[in-house]
């Protein structure tokens, strides 16, 4: 759901862009409460892999394709604030280098994609698991948040188009087929956040923000068979290495930069060519033509290597790469900055 430049006013654009940049400016302020030593490196692992996501459009149907928010997946691995400037740094890595995404639609889509859908998916994967407990029900959580984050978003779209859209179609025209078509990629945005997070509970439940503190309590035996819980006065309990908060990613990056890397580099080749929900709707309900040229579309990065006649997993390579180094760069200095300031 990249927005080009020309969907919108110029009134509606910079409106969006003020809400975007205080958006960000939150989330720079809360990322500090939820970068630790594992959340900042994790953090520019996941911004890496959902931009690799998003290269993989999906099918949904006929002549229609979908690709990942990201959103709600990135919330739930790394926590909301932190999702927010995931999402920003895709944006702005896809927008600057590869032409994706309109630079004056660029507070438009960090509104969208960063702020709504982080939003939307963080409130209902909170609501579900603050009634049900356990793996499988922050696994089932990820799916119901995901699912509901992308037409959420796409009718956030809508309600921005009926404000200031350049094109004169009936707001209730574009509400039903931007609804309907991102249900169906909501589905997909489902399955995949819920394998991911399922996949990393699997293997390092400690790197799940959105699972903390929702394990049972400990329960000791006593000589007799008698079961309590742990904390009375003179307990003691060895918490398992993997447990400690100051744990940090191990085996788990480089295992995670060699799927991102397959996924940008390999599987791209493999993805649907068919447009996705905001291009399919824009352009039956006939107000595509009103996308202008992107001011950067003629380097050689622009769509993912075609300008260039790069392969496009060339293109996902650098892009990965690049959505590492800066968002990495930047969690590393957030994280810097709130120890700097717990010191003083």
């Amino acid at each position: 759901m990249h927005v080009p430049d020309g969907f919108f006013t110029p009134a509606v654009s910079l409106s969006a862009g003020v809400v975007a940049a205080a958006g960000v400016a939150v989330a720079l302020r809360g990322a500090r409460r939820e970068l630790d030593d594992r959340t900042a490196p994790m953090a520019g692992l996941v911004a890496a892999f959902v931009f690799a996501v998003q290269m993989l459009n999906f099918p949904v149907a006929a002549g229609t394709s979908g690709h990942l928010l990201g959103g709600a997946l990135a919330a739930i691995l790394v926590g909301p604030y932190t999702a927010v400037l995931c999402i920003a740094v895709v944006l702005l890595v896809q927008g600057f280098f590869f032409a994706d995404g309109g630079l004056t639609a660029l507070g438009v889509n960090i509104t969208l994609m960063g702020i709504v859908s982080v939003l939307v998916a963080w409130g209902v994967f909170r609501l579900i698991t603050r009634t049900a407990r356990g793996r499988g029900a922050v696994v089932a959580a990820s799916f119901a948040a995901a699912l509901l984050s992308v037409p959420a978003t796409a009718l956030t779209f809508t309600l921005l188009f009926w404000l200031g859209g350049t094109a004169p179609v009936a707001v209730g025209t574009v509400a039903a087929a931007m609804g309907g078509v991102h249900t169906l990629i909501g589905i997909g945005e489902g399955l995949i956040t819920a394998v991911t997070v399922s996949t990393v509970l699997a293997v390092r439940p400690d790197l799940v923000y959105g699972a903390r503190g929702l394990a049972a309590p400990l329960v000791l035996r006593g000589p007799g068979g008698q079961e309590r819980e742990a904390g009375d006065a003179g307990d003691t309990v060895t918490v398992p290495a993997r447990a400690t908060s100051r744990r940090r990613l191990g085996w788990f990056a480089p295992a995670a930069i060699a799927l991102t890397a397959v996924l940008a580099g390999g599987v791209s080749f493999y993805a649907s060519a068919s447009p996705d929900g905001l291009e399919r709707v824009a352009e039956d309900k006939g107000f595509a033509d009103r996308a202008t040229d992107h001011a950067l579309g003629d380097q050689p990065l622009a769509d993912y290597g075609e300008q260039g006649g790069l392969p496009v997993g060339v293109a996902g390579l650098i892009g990965a790469g690049v959505t590492l180094a800066v968002g990495g760069g930047l969690f590393a200095a957030v994280r810097r900055r709130t120890r700097e300031g717990v010191a003083a």
